[in-house]
């Protein structure tokens, strides 16, 4: 699979910390998933609380491998922002997409789908479909 174009995950959390972390247990979940290119994009450049335009704008930069970028949100301003720079036209690689879904398993079947070399479509349908995995 070395050489093939992997659409690129990035996790935009209002936590450092939960941002990294959701990026591991998805790699971790998907067999490892190394060659999936996933990044955290979490709290704010001093290691706050937040979310930041330019923590989003390298996280996306560095994943992306020319099939596209899915971009996954926990909450409010981390959406916002991502609209934002999407908005703005230039701030993020062409073929970033904001993904509606839910944050945690939202970003494992969007690494594990990535891992199987499906393209961005595809990457959105199966972490949007995460909405429906029922707990109980």
């Amino acid at each position: 699979m070395s050489g093939e174009k992997l659409v690129g995950i990035v996790l935009v959390s209002h936590s450092a910390e939960v941002a990294a972390s959701v990026a591991e247990l998805a790699k971790g979940l998907a067999g490892g998933a190394t060659a999936v290119p996933v990044a955290p994009a979490g709290g704010t450049e001093g290691g706050g609380l937040g979310t930041s335009a330019e923590l989003i704008s390298a996280a996306a930069a560095s994943v992306d491998r020319g099939a596209g970028v899915a971009v996954l949100t926990d909450l409010g301003s981390a959406v916002l922002t991502v609209k934002a720079l999407l908005a703005e036209g230039d701030e993020l690689p062409d073929g970033t997409r904001l993904v509606d879904a839910p944050f945690v398993e939202g970003a494992v079947a969007a690494v594990v789908t990535s891992a199987a070399g499906a393209d961005l479509d595809a990457v959105e349908a199966a972490a949007v479909e995460a909405y429906s995995y029922r707990k109980v």
